[in-house]
């Protein structure tokens, strides 16, 4: 004759904690840091770049539309403002440059820290110029910070170069 005996609470949270650690375990083995690393590259890049891409007609020529923008459309949200953009075709044609030179050196893992901060630094006067856009400028702003916080990870250029930015 068996006898039963009752389940002690310490028992059932050893049995939940280890379920949770398995499932834990399972989790970090999927999104190891260099694939999360890799993706979260990604991820900040390629609004940056799709917005960049459309700004230009060809090499080195702006199109008119992202001239158009930032002379008659896009304005500074700043105390007292809002103001209209100091020298709008140069403007213009450096938010274009960054918007594809900075996506790309990120998707490289080249100077990562680098572009990441000069992205936040763009999302941050995007927010100044679209307000109403901060849900989307914060996840850009906190992929920026831990991009340039944990760095670029092992699938990089950085970290072929001998940076030890891992």
């Amino acid at each position: 004759m068996s006898v039963e005996r009752p389940v002690a609470a310490g028992d059932r949270r050893r049995g939940v904690g280890g379920v949770t650690a398995r499932v834990n375990a399972v989790v970090q083995a999927i999104a190891q840091p260099s694939l999360t690393q890799f993706v979260l590259r990604c991820g900040l890049a390629v609004p940056f770049w799709r917005s960049g891409i459309n700004k230009w007609d060809g090499f080195l020529q702006l199109n008119d539309v992202a001239v158009l923008l930032f002379s008659s459309e896009f304005q500074l949200h700043l105390p007292g403002g809002p103001y209209p953009f100091p020298a709008p075709g140069v403007v213009a044609f450096a938010v274009g440059s960054a918007e594809i030179l900075l996506p790309s050196l990120l998707i490289l893992g080249l100077a990562t820290r680098l572009a990441a901060l000069g992205l936040l630094v763009m999302t941050l006067v995007i927010q100044l110029t679209v307000p109403d856009g901060w849900p989307i400028h914060l996840t850009w702003a906190a992929m920026a910070l831990a991009v340039m916080r944990w760095g670029p990870g092992r699938l990089s250029l950085d970290r072929w170069l001998g940076g030890r930015s891992v």
